[in-house]
């Protein structure tokens, strides 16, 4: 299927994600033979780096996506350029021999001669440029006159790889390396990856196509986990692996992670097709991994679920990058289409009820991303946990339910005509303890709230709520408190109709 098809259909059939072409590289001056991996980089969204050679003379093209119908050429001889993720800082580098430039600037920032050539190298932060070289891993750092640190050895089973990939967790403490090599005998390519701890300067290979690695805070966590996602094609079939390689911060009796292992599909007429890229979207909590043949597939990061897969590409795409400003992916293909690929926010929740059947998953993915589509659901749930009298469980709910669509009066009464057992606070209040756990209550919430606070005498809650800005002060809610010492709450009662009013004169 070609990318017009797909965007049509997209458009016609209520797809999950959502598909266009950015840009046709040839149709902005690129010569098309220079369309590949060894002459064109793409470190983030936001530029293209093209080295062209034409009639001797090397020139660099760079792309800024944001105006991408006007190029920039520069006579720079180098054999390889990437431009920094955001600004415009180029490096320039030629066998072991390593330069750094502020473009707009015009200026030099520093340069550096390894002992051995760079084979791969990319930007891994906007601060740090990665080098790999035959025998080592590299980190060269933006900041003053630091020369480049050793980070890691390669590991033999990447000896006799071409590197595509170097990856590092956001906090720079794991690294994976990614090799591919052709099985003598086969048309199999391998994958080869070297997964590093710097903690524990420990590596350990992994056979694998693509990686990545992602945030993600588990149910009841205080703080992020660093996840590891792999995707391997071998012998045996093909999976995708999400593995917590640092677990977050979790109170006790919160559950980890786990490990997660989903089989990747790949069709009959592509059984020679393999995994080559993979992007997070920390933005959706999704995976998205592109192969070969030119398939995306679309992942749920936190159980390893495939929400779709379909081909977006009929040429090989050959170099990705996250495309932060919709949470998707960015790729280029060797016929010079910038394609981009994002999840459809419309569309993506009811797509996973109808089509994969999958209520916990649509349930979670609109509660954790705020997406509509799965009001029905909602309701049944907290119809059936109100029958049972699971008040915190149908609070709990409702206080999470995407775009507020639980959090209506209908659903207030419910909680204000539910018996109370003994002992345990009235169903009203556990709701709205949950709301204040979520955050600010809406003008309606407020003055729901401070009617049964008042006459349980605990007007010092108010007072205590109105100071953390919990309640939307509003004059309804001071009519509600107008008995209470008006200076207490002047915060709150600012702007009622008078002075006297104001004070319960």
């Amino acid at each position: 299927m070609c990318s017009s098809d797909l965007s049509t259909m997209a458009q016609n059939q209520g797809l999950p994600i959502k598909f266009q072409e950015l840009v046709q590289l040839a149709n902005v001056g690129i010569n098309p033979q220079f369309i590949s991996f060894a002459n064109l980089t793409m470190e983030s969204d936001k530029y293209i780096c093209v080295r062209e050679e034409v009639n001797g003379q090397v020139q660099v093209v760079i792309i800024d996506m944001a105006n991408p119908t006007e190029p920039t050429r520069r006579p720079i001889t180098a054999e390889s350029a990437i431009m920094n993720p955001v600004s415009k800082v180029i490096a320039l580098k030629a066998g072991n021999y390593l330069q750094i430039f502020n473009m707009e600037m015009k200026s030099k920032m520093k340069s550096h001669q390894l002992q051995e050539p760079v084979v791969y190298w990319k930007w891994i932060s906007p601060a740090t440029v990665a080098l790999v070289t035959g025998g080592a891993v590299y980190h060269w750092s933006m900041e003053g006159q630091s020369e480049p640190v050793k980070m890691f050895d390669r590991h033999a089973t990447l000896n006799d790889t071409q590197i595509i990939n170097y990856k590092t967790s956001p906090d720079e403490k794991w690294m994976v390396l990614i090799g591919i090599k052709s099985e003598p005998g086969t048309n199999r390519i391998i994958g080869a990856m070297q997964l590093y701890s710097k903690d524990k300067n420990v590596s350990q290979p992994i056979e694998g196509h693509a990686a990545s690695f992602a945030q993600f805070t588990t149910e009841g966590a205080t703080s992020p986990s660093t996840l590891f996602c792999f995707a391997a094609k071998g012998a045996a079939g093909a999976k995708l692996h999400i593995i917590e390689v640092a677990p977050g911060a979790r109170p006790e009796g919160v559950a980890p992670f786990g490990k997660k292992n989903t089989d990747i599909y790949f069709p009959p007429e592509a059984a020679q097709d393999f995994p080559v890229a993979m992007q997070i979207s920390q933005k959706y909590n999704c995976a998205y991994m592109v192969t070969k043949f030119g398939y995306m597939h679309l992942y749920d990061l936190e159980t390893g679920t495939l929400i779709y897969m379909n081909r977006i590409s009929a040429e090989t795409i050959f170099v990705t990058a996250q495309h932060d400003a919709t949470g998707g992916i960015i790729g280029v293909n060797r016929k010079g289409q910038v394609l981009c690929v994002t999840v459809d926010e419309e569309n993506v929740v009811p797509y996973i009820c109808k089509q994969l059947n999958n209520a916990a998953l649509a349930l979670r993915m609109s509660v954790r991303n705020n997406l509509p589509g799965a009001e029905q659901l909602f309701a049944q749930q907290f119809n059936q946990l109100m029958s049972q009298n699971d008040f915190k469980g149908a609070a709990k709910l409702a206080a999470d339910s995407p775009q507020q669509v639980l959090r209506t009066p209908a659903t207030i009464q419910r909680f204000q005509q539910a018996p109370a057992a003994p002992g345990q606070p009235s169903p009203i209040l556990t709701y709205f303890g949950m709301l204040l756990e979520k955050g600010k209550l809406n003008a309606m919430e407020s003055i729901e709230l401070a009617k049964p606070v008042i006459q349980q005498g605990k007007q010092q809650l108010l007072q205590k709520w109105i100071g953390e800005d919990k309640l939307e002060c509003t004059e309804e809610l001071g009519d509600a408190i107008k008995m209470v010492d008006a200076l207490q709450y002047k915060g709150c009662l600012k702007g009622h109709r008078s002075e006297e009013r104001r004070v319960g004169k």
